[in-house]
C-alpha cells in the first residue's frame, strides 16, 4: 500500500487547492480529515464545523444541463448477470445505512447466483481523506472498484464527466449486463452517460429524497431555494430517464409516480436484514455492565445517525419526564452526527448526565446486535417533516428483527413498518408528551415487549429479508432483459 501513497496525495493535493481556491471551508475540512486518527480525534468538535459551513464540491448542476456527456461509443459484449452498481462511497472506508444497503444487496445477490460489482464516485476515498489508492478491493466477496485519476477535477459537472470517462474504461473491462445506480442524483446522470455510450439498461435506486433531507440541515432553508429545485429537478430527471426504477417502500414510490413516472416502472425493494440479524442476541449483560447499567434498569434506546430531522431531542425531554415520575429510566443513543454535542449538551440540561443518557458514538456495524441486547424498546422518534414521512430507514428494520418493540414517531414511511399494538407504538411526533406517556406504558408491561418483539421479528423474516430483496432485483434484471 505504502506505493500508493504519492498517487493519493497527489489527488488529496490537486482537490485541496481546488477547494482553497473556491470553498476554503472545504479545503480545511479535507486538511482535517487527513490528519493522524490520534490527531484527528481531538478536532472532531472543528471538523464538525467546518463541516457545517463547507458548501457542496462545486456548483450543482441545472437541470438544463443534466446530461453528463457519453464516453467515446464503444461496443461491448454485455455478461448475463453481471451487475455495475454505481454509487457514492462504500465499505470499509465509509459506514452508515447507505454503504450497508450497498454491500447487504451485493452480497445477496452474489448468493443468488448474479455478479455484482460496486464502483464508488471519482475520488473515493483519497478526496475524504483516506490515503488508500488501491483501485480495487474485495470486501466479503463482493469488488469494490475506485476511481482515482492523479488529479480530481473542480466542480460537479467536470467531475461527473471524467467519472463517466473513468467508468466506461470499468464498463469495457468488466461488461456488465446492467447498470444500477443508487442515488444521489450525479450516479444516475453518469449512468444515463453510460447507456447512451454502450447501450446497457439502467436501474435507478432511489434510497431516499436528498432535497428534502437538504431542508432540515440549516435553518432557514425553503422549497423555492434555487439549490432544492435544481436537486429536486436533477433527481426527477434521473427517475424518468432510467429504464426502471428501484425505491425502499409505497409513501416513496408514490412520491416517484407522483412526479410521472409510470407506475409499472417502479419497483419496492425495501430495507432488510440478512441472516445474522435473525439469529438469537446474545447475552446484553457483559454490555450493560461495562455501560454501567443495572440488571433493572430499563433501557430505551436508537441507532441513528444524529441529525437535525432523527427527533432525539424528543425522546431526551421524554426521558427526562419519565424519571421524575420514578421511571429507573436509562437512555442508550448509539451513533454520531452534527447534532451530537448539542444533544448531550440538552442532556446535561435536562438532569440526564452521570450516565443516565449514554451517548456511545458510532459502532462498527457487526456490534449493533450486542446493543440491541441491552435495549427494551428501540425508539425512532423522527420529526414531522416530509423526508422523514416518505423514507423508511433502515435502523429500525435491523431492531425489529432483533425482537425489540419499536416504538415510533407516526409518519407515513414508518406505518409501512410499525403498526400500533401489534409490533410497537406509533406516537404523534415533536411531542415529549406523548412519548413519555406511551413508553411509560410499554416499559412497565414485560408481556407486551415480548409479544410485540416476537410479531416484529416475524414480519421481517417474512417480508425483509436481503434474500427475497435479491430476488426482486433479479427479476428486475430479468424484465430488461439482462439477468
Amino acid at each position: 500500500m505504502s506505493r500508493r501513497i504519492p498517487h493519493a496525495l497527489i489527488l488529496a493535493v490537486s482537490a485541496a487547492w481546488a477547494e482553497l481556491r473556491h470553498d476554503p471551508y472545504r479545503a480545511m475540512l479535507l486538511g482535517v480529515r487527513l490528519t493522524p486518527v490520534r490527531v484527528r480525534c481531538r478536532l472532531r468538535q472543528l471538523e464538525r464545523r467546518l463541516a457545517a459551513h463547507a458548501q457542496a464540491a462545486g456548483p450543482i448542476a441545472t437541470p438544463s444541463a443534466a446530461r453528463v456527456p457519453a464516453p467515446a461509443r464503444r461496443t461491448v459484449r454485455p455478461v448475463p448477470g453481471r451487475v455495475l452498481h454505481l454509487v457514492t462511497n462504500g465499505l470499509p472506508f465509509k459506514h452508515a445505512g447507505y454503504t450497508v444497503r450497498t454491500q447487504a444487496l451485493a452480497e445477496a445477490q452474489l448468493a443468488a447466483g448474479l455478479d455484482p460489482h460496486v464502483v464508488t464516485r471519482v475520488g473515493f476515498p483519497v478526496a475524504q481523506g483516506v490515503l488508500d489508492a488501491r483501485p480495487l478491493q474485495i470486501v466479503n466477496g463482493v469488488p469494490q472498484h475506485r476511481l482515482l485519476p492523479l488529479r480530481l477535477p473542480y466542480g460537479q459537472g467536470a467531475a461527473l464527466s471524467r467519472n463517466a470517462e473513468l467508468a466506461g474504461r470499468l464498463v469495457e473491462q468488466l461488461r456488465p449486463g446492467v447498470l444500477h445506480a443508487a442515488t444521489d442524483h450525479g450516479n444516475g446522470r453518469v449512468a444515463l452517460a453510460l447507456r447512451e455510450a454502450y447501450g446497457l439498461p439502467v436501474v435507478y435506486e432511489v434510497r431516499g429524497f436528498l432535497e428534502e433531507t437538504w431542508l432540515t440541515q440549516a435553518p432557514g432553508r425553503s422549497r423555492d431555494d434555487g439549490t432544492y429545485l435544481a436537486r429536486r429537478e436533477l433527481e426527477t430527471y434521473c427517475m424518468r430517464e432510467a429504464d426502471l426504477v428501484l425505491t425502499l417502500g409505497a409513501a416513496m414510490k408514490a412520491e416517484i409516480v407522483a412526479r410521472g413516472v409510470p407506475e409499472e416502472r417502479v419497483l419496492i425493494s425495501p430495507n432488510a436484514v440478512d441472516e445474522v440479524f435473525l439469529a438469537p442476541l446474545p447475552d446484553g449483560a457483559p454490555l450493560r455492565a461495562r455501560l454501567g447499567i443495572a440488571p433493572d434498569d430499563l433501557v430505551v434506546g436508537t441507532v441513528s445517525s444524529l441529525t437535525p430531522h432523527e427527533g432525539i431531542g424528543t425522546l431526551l425531554h421524554a426521558g427526562a419526564e419519565l424519571r421524575r415520575r420514578g421511571v429507573p429510566l436509562r437512555l442508550l443513543i448509539v451513533g454520531d452526527g452534527p447534532e451530537r454535542a448539542a444533544l448531550q449538551q440538552l442532556a446535561a440540561r435536562l438532569g440526564l448526565g452521570d450516565g443516565v443518557a449514554l451517548f456511545t458514538g458510532r459502532v462498527p456495524h457487526a456490534q449493533v446486535r450486542d446493543y440491541h441486547a441491552v435495549l427494551d424498546v428501540f425508539a425512532v422518534p423522527r420529526t414531522d417533516e416530509r423526508v422523514c414521512h416518505l423514507v423508511t430507514p433502515l435502523k429500525p428494520v435491523e431492531a425489529m428483527a432483533s425482537g425489540l418493540p419499536v416504538a415510533s414517531s407516526d409518519l407515513t414511511a414508518m406505518r409501512e413498518l410499525v403498526e400500533s399494538d401489534v409490533n410497537g407504538q406509533l406516537i404523534p411526533p415533536d411531542s415529549p408528551h406523548a412519548w413519555r406517556d406511551a413508553l411509560e406504558m410499554l416499559l412497565y408491561s414485560q408481556k407486551r415487549r415480548t409479544e410485540w418483539g416476537a410479531s416484529a421479528r416475524n414480519l421481517v423474516v417474512r417480508e425483509r429479508t436481503w434474500k427475497r430483496v435479491a430476488a426482486t432485483t433479479r427479476e428486475a434484471y430479468r424484465s430488461l432483459g439482462c439477468a
